[in-house]
């Protein structure tokens, strides 16, 4: 049994811009889990096609469930694969990424297409595929599920920071890191919650002076 994820993005920025940012993506603030990216090979076809090979390390930490079947001195990192040709003529990137360790506890494969918008010229649409599986016997589909829920976090971080690194290169101001907009959230609910403290406790005393005026009438 394999988990399937089928999505579909667009990213607002020319396919030209997108395939220049796609070998500068790293780091930016939504990709701290990734640690290392280096290039194992790269050729030119003789029908102008870019073939690549990129070797990527990655945070993975295990679920705490997980943490108990494994030993300790386990690695806590997780060795990727990315494969890539880059079509310039029809304007199209396909990537095939999957990992090269820890495939007992789990196997991710991604297919991406990268292509021009069919309703803006302008702007880039990724067509995305995935697929997960498991090898470890009785828990294979609780940690398909597992992987499957990181994946999808993963592809918003991943989103999330390519925006980032496209507004930058196009000298525009990045969009607010989670982290900013979560303490900024945070900080509006503080001071809702004491706005409504403060006018519920003006209440409460309202209603205190009110009755002992009510009460120094009957005495």
């Amino acid at each position: 049994m394999v988990k399937y994820f089928l999505g579909h993005s667009v990213l607002r920025s020319s396919w030209d811009q997108v395939f220049a940012a796609f070998w500068q993506r790293y780091p930016n603030p939504y990709s701290k889990h990734v640690l290392t990216e280096d290039i194992v090979h790269r050729e030119v076809t003789p029908d102008q096609k870019l073939l690549s090979r990129r070797l990527l390390t990655k945070t993975n930490r295990m679920p705490r469930w997980a943490e108990r079947l494994f030993p300790a001195n386990v690695a806590h990192s997780v060795y990727i694969l990315e494969d890539s040709i880059v079509d310039p003529q029809n304007q199209t990137m396909t990537t095939f990424t999957w990992n090269i360790n820890h495939a007992r506890l789990m196997v991710v494969e991604e297919r991406c297409v990268y292509c021009v918008n069919s309703d803006n010229s302008g702007w880039t649409e990724i067509h995305r595929e995935a697929w997960v599986s498991s090898s470890l016997f009785g828990i294979s589909r609780a940690v398909q599920e597992f992987g499957l829920a990181r994946f999808k976090s993963n592809v918003t971080k991943s989103t999330k920071g390519f925006e980032y690194v496209l507004a930058k290169r196009q000298g525009e101001a990045p969009s607010k890191t989670l982290v900013e907009t979560a303490k900024e959230k945070a900080k509006e609910k503080a001071k809702e919650t004491a706005l409504a403290a403060t006018e519920k406790a003006k209440d409460l005393a309202s209603k205190a002076a009110t009755k002992k005026q009510q009460q120094q009438q009957f005495v």
